[in-house]
């Protein structure tokens, strides 16, 4: 399983609400090792360790956990480019969210998307993957905030959905959320979870246009073929990961596995804009922070799934990924059953 990743221009909407409060959000960008030119790039995607970062980032920068909530003004159709015109064309709000399911993984691939109808409701369900890392919570309240104003710019300011659930512990003020949701609001819920009215749902908007919105679909349906095809650093990640409980595989070790030269590996590599020495600390991230949270894993054996030589190499680095030890960082995870 590759790292999930996220359309790099979805973080110039973070990036202009720092501006505004007079951060210096390219010097946090480069902070959580993300490149800020690729945010011109269409095409271009951070990996959600790197994404995750900058939002623990801005939130410590700002003061403000509710951060992810004001960044929906900050959005328009271009952010999230085919998609964004598909859903502004769109017959119907259950047409608009058929839409953000089926092509969401265009946007970020980092939570999977459910529309489900149960009587008169609509429920939206924001999975994490069973073989996934959370995303910041501020992340999901960005998401979520989103959705429900694309509702509000479609049928109306005042609308809101019937109740709002969220994955998050209950922040200290839940007043900004109680603000832009303005519905019955559950934290620390089992699931992030949107219920609407299908009443409002099924309504025609006046404002539909078919034709535009078939012409986005054939865009978003070429991009996904892209997006779905094995690039290199898909395949190196597929290999560190099956690997690392075996030791640290060397570049040379994975070329020769791929029946290239190590050269060619490189260069391939390079082209995608990474490296084996980023990738080998990517994917180790992403394990570290999947296993920490099964408390079955001891921090020794942790280490030794990731192919680290012993256990105070893995704490060095796990230090240098999240600012803490391994055991103050599990001090802090939520407590579960």
């Amino acid at each position: 399983m590759s790292e999930p990743t996220t359309l790099a221009s979805w973080t110039r909407a973070l990036r202009k609400q720092l501006d505004a409060l007079g951060l210096d959000s390219a010097a946090l960008c480069r902070q959580a090792h993300l490149d800020p030119a690729l945010m011109d790039d269409p095409n271009a995607r951070y990996p959600l360790s790197a994404t995750t970062r900058l939002w623990q980032l801005a939130v410590a920068a700002s003061g403000d956990p509710a951060l992810g909530l004001k960044i929906s003004t900050y959005v328009s159709p271009t952010t999230f480019h085919a998609l964004g015109y598909a859903l502004v064309a769109s017959a119907s709000l259950r047409e608009v969210f058929e839409r953000i399911v089926r092509y969401h993984q265009v946007v970020s691939d980092v939570l999977e998307l459910e529309l489900s109808r149960q009587g008169e409701r609509y429920q939206f369900r924001l999975r994490v993957p069973s073989t996934g890392v959370e995303p910041a919570p501020e992340a999901v309240d960005a998401f979520v905030a989103i959705y429900v104003r694309t509702c509000r710019n479609r049928i109306g300011r005042d609308y809101a959905p019937l109740a709002v659930y969220l994955r998050r512990p209950p922040p200290a003020d839940p007043a900004p959320w109680h603000a832009v949701f303005r519905a019955p609001l559950v934290f620390g819920a089992e699931e992030n979870l949107l219920e609407f009215a299908a009443e409002d749902f099924e309504r025609p908007l006046d404002d539909a246009n078919p034709e535009l919105a078939e012409h986005n679909e054939t865009v978003l349906k070429r991009t996904l073929e892209q997006l779905q095809q094995p690039t290199w650093s898909r395949k190196v990640r597929a290999y560190l990961e099956a690997q690392l409980p075996n030791g640290e595989p060397s570049a040379e070790r994975i070329a020769h596995s791929l029946h290239i030269s190590l050269r060619s590996l490189q260069r391939h590599l390079a082209e995608e804009g990474c490296s084996y020495e980023q990738l080998l600390g990517d994917t180790r991230q992403v394990l570290a922070l999947a296993h920490m949270r099964d408390p079955r894993c001891s921090i020794s054996e942790i280490a030794y799934l990731l192919g680290f030589a012993d256990t105070s190499s893995f704490s060095r680095a796990f230090k240098r990924w999240t600012g803490q030890s391994p055991s103050q960082y599990r001090e802090g995870l939520p407590r579960q059953g």
